[in-house]
């Protein structure tokens, strides 16, 4: 089956977009949203469009995906499903989280990332760059074996990588049951004030982590 032009007029919003980024934009490369809109100008809400994509497996980051690409930048990364094609480019909408979900969920997480603690707008280690917090959905698998989408605070760069965990919380009480005693009790003070302090060690630890290797080395011979 021949792919339709992308500037078909008789097709949807939201197909000839696909196909726009596909014949136009090509995976790996980046678009801005003047290019966007200067494509479709006679569409108001093309970014919205865009983005519905991403319910079909399309991957398209922006800066909050990608901490590399401008604020009016945008990154084709991965086709998704072929929308064009009839059957595919229909399924249930996953609802939208509203302003009022965003701050209770922002609230019930002390507004930091739950994956790596940072807060809005501080620094990363070893660099210039500045978070941003977003809700992000999570499959979690039950105790009682069954699976559903909760809502969770996440960083930027998190995000990146976890899009596609699921979290298993049998098996976390599983290993958490396996625990010693006196680290059953200090998890449980950890759990209590929603946090962990870090011995300077510790912090010494992660920042070496985030160098390159060659850096590295330079670590490793001042301790010898």
């Amino acid at each position: 089956m021949a792919m339709p032009a992308w500037d078909d007029p008789s097709l949807g919003t939201m197909r000839r977009a696909a196909l726009w980024l596909v014949q136009v934009v090509g995976e790996g490369n980046t678009f801005t949203k003047n290019q966007l809109r200067e494509a479709f100008p006679e569409v108001a809400q093309i970014d919205r469009r865009m983005r519905d994509l991403r319910n079909f497996g399309w991957k398209i980051d922006t800066n909050r995906e990608d901490v590399s690409l401008e604020p009016s930048e945008q990154r084709f990364v991965i086709q998704g499903a072929s929308v064009w094609e009839a059957g595919k480019g229909s399924r249930e909408r996953i609802a939208t989280i509203t302003a009022s979900q965003r701050h209770e969920v922002l609230m019930r997480d002390g507004h930091r990332c739950r994956s790596c603690g940072i807060g809005p707008g501080e620094r990363y280690v070893l660099t210039e760059i500045t978070s941003q917090l977003d809700v992000a959905r999570r499959e979690v698998s039950l105790p009682n074996g069954s699976r559903e989408v909760q809502l969770v605070i996440e960083c930027n760069r998190c995000r990146i990588g976890n899009r596609d965990m699921v979290v298993d919380v049998r098996d976390l009480l599983i290993r958490i049951e396996r625990l010693p005693t006196i680290e059953k009790k200090m998890l449980s003070a950890w759990i209590a004030q929603d946090a962990r302090a870090f011995s300077a060690v510790e912090e010494v630890w992660t920042a070496y982590r985030t160098l390159p290797a060659e850096a590295r080395t330079h670590v490793r011979d001042a301790l010898r």
